[in-house]
């Protein structure tokens, strides 16, 4: 059975769609342990006890430096000695000694077809914008593996999703939300809770089904 920490800063639309996966059966050989918020307004925490999930929110701002905070999130996440960590949208730098201590056990759902829009300063909608302002025709979702760099682990999986006439940031991150994050990310969830993701030369190798 493998053990989950969610990690989430938001309302928890992605971990919505796991918690439904997991009790719809989409999602096998998985348990969710934890969800672990840095806001404490985050809706994602109230999602998460409505369902009997431990919920916790461990901020930045309750420690003086970064480096007490770093601490304290490692322990807790720790705490629970889980086999994966689900970052699904969580606008936090992960710090380098958990992903030395977790390595291809931490997983990210990112709002585009990674390389393009992705890495430093594209998170949320600023990912949307900047696909707009390009004028692509395609984008999509990526779940992938977190390294030291920032959203350049192993690709697990992609999910393109069209770009329409008219689209504002805010619409399309929806369309790309229901069309491809809360598809891939359980999807992905489910593979390897299930043995059929292995990383081998940097790149995720998936069994096929």
């Amino acid at each position: 059975m493998l053990k989950i920490v969610v990690c989430v800063s938001g309302g928890g639309t992605n971990l919505q769609a796991v918690i439904d996966a997991i009790s719809n059966g989409s999602i096998t050989n998985a348990r969710l342990e934890a969800v672990i918020s840095n806001n404490p307004g985050a809706y994602a925490l109230e999602r998460a006890k409505a369902h009997g999930i431990a919920a916790f929110c461990i901020s930045p701002k309750q420690f003086e430096n970064r480096e007490s905070f770093n601490q304290a999130f490692l322990q807790k996440v720790d705490s629970f000695q889980p086999d994966l960590i689900v970052l699904a949208g969580f606008l936090v730098v992960i710090p380098e000694i958990m992903i030395q201590q977790y390595p291809n056990r931490i997983i990210n759902i990112h709002p585009s077809l990674i390389p393009s829009f992705c890495g430093t300063g594209y998170y949320g909608l600023k990912v949307h914008e900047g696909v707009l302002e390009r004028g692509v025709k395609v984008t999509g979702a990526t779940v992938h593996f977190v390294d030291e760099g920032t959203d350049t682990g192993p690709i697990i999986l992609q999910k393109p999703v069209q770009v329409e006439e008219g689209d504002t940031p805010e619409v399309l991150q929806r369309r790309v939300m229901e069309q491809a994050e809360w598809n891939i990310l359980p999807k992905a969830i489910d593979l390897i809770a299930n043995g059929k993701v292995t990383v081998k030369d940097g790149k995720a190798v998936v069994a096929k089904v």
